[in-house]
């Protein structure tokens, strides 16, 4: 079963904002009592201040997954230069998983850097997202340690790039 990727609209933020929620606190990456967490369930704003790309199932139009696109230099963008794009929040439901749409939303992102004629992309992950390396690995991003860092005590970030 294919996925479909898109721009979000408006009728997808709410479901987005529960399945980004739904990945980083039902994994044990973000605590439920965080105020990352409100961040994390405003796609509205991360859809308006950056872009949002949703993965959705081709027959039912449900959210499966998202992910933030931020151009380095604004204000979404925590570690990538003007030059580069970067991902924020990639998640994807627990139902949804092993049928490529985390795949498929990074593989849309690096399509719309190319649009946007960046020169490559540049964001953080942390040490326990294994699945999301994975993914990472197999699209030809390279870790780059010389770029980790720390977003908050016991927050440690790795870095991974590409460049076009």
């Amino acid at each position: 079963m294919g996925i479909l990727i898109r721009r979000a609209l408006e009728e997808d933020l709410e479901a987005a904002g529960e399945v980004t929620v739904e990945a980083f606190v039902g994994d044990g990456h973000t605590s439920p009592d965080s105020g990352y967490v409100q961040l994390l369930r405003d796609a509205g704003r991360r859809n308006e201040e950056a872009e949002l790309l949703v993965a959705l199932d081709p027959h039912t139009r449900q959210v499966l997954g998202c992910v933030t696109l931020a151009v380095g230099g604004t204000e979404w963008a925590d570690i990538a230069e003007p030059h580069e794009g970067e991902l924020r929040m990639l998640a994807v439901g627990a139902a949804a998983r092993g049928r490529g749409a985390g795949e498929a939303l990074v593989r849309a992102a690096m399509a719309r850097c190319r649009e946007l004629r960046l020169a490559g992309m540049a964001f953080s992950t942390r040490p326990a997202m294994k699945a999301a390396h994975r993914i990472y690995e197999r699209l030809g991003f390279v870790r780059t340690p010389d770029r980790d860092w720390t977003a908050a005590p016991g927050i440690d970030l790795m870095v991974y790039s590409i460049t076009f």
